[in-house]
């Protein structure tokens, strides 16, 4: 015996899906550019102490994420 769906629930699931992927998308072009945000404090700070202030200032966290190598 097969489950009748309701009408519209497959557009549902289609919409869910590309919201994920939209999502998924969002979420790596800003892990990207925390990574660049990140180097530039890096390389503009004088030393480890002024690079952690300024990164914390500017709430930016390093271990948020692992590059892929």
């Amino acid at each position: 015996m097969t489950l009748a769906r309701p009408q519209g629930s497959s557009a549902a699931h289609d919409d869910d899906s590309r919201m994920g992927v939209i999502r998924a998308e969002e979420a790596e072009r800003l892990a990207e550019q925390n990574d660049r945000a990140l180097l530039t404090v890096a390389s503009h700070s004088s030393d480890v102490r002024d690079c952690a202030e300024l990164l914390a200032m500017l709430g930016l966290d390093v271990g948020r994420r692992q590059r892929a190598v």
